[in-house]
């Protein structure tokens, strides 16, 4: 009986998982084809981690190492995906992910959050 309960926990968990999948994964593929206009911009990156203190550290860490529900972003697929898609995750947040959307943010702010986000 304890191994049954334990496996459909596990399964609950898998579905669970699946169901919510990463947000870069529920981005539209043309969100990709979108390019930051202020990639490898130094100042910009600069601004982007001011912004990010200010607006994303209290989710995601101030080194980006994630906490809580908050998934880290210091992460190579954080790095590599592509900008329009991580453009399109500040756009539209996750209401059942916990995400806000940071629409508020002029367009330009969100790409130099992106900017930071993906410096090398």
């Amino acid at each position: 009986m304890r191994t049954l309960r334990t496996a459909c926990f596990l399964i609950a968990v898998g579905i669970a998982m699946a169901r919510s999948g990463s947000l870069i994964h529920n981005a539209p593929a043309e969100a990709a084809t979108k390019r930051n206009p202020y990639e490898g911009d130094a100042r910009a990156q600069r601004t982007g981690a001011k912004l990010y203190a200010r607006e994303c550290a209290s989710c995601h860490g101030a080194e980006r190492e994630g906490r809580k529900n908050a998934p880290p972003l210091n992460r190579p697929d954080v790095r590599e995906t592509s900008s329009g898609t991580l453009f399109w995750v500040l756009r539209n947040g996750s209401l059942d992910g916990g995400m806000p959307s940071f629409a508020h943010l002029p367009e330009a702010r969100r790409w130099q959050i992106i900017a930071y986000l993906q410096q090398r």
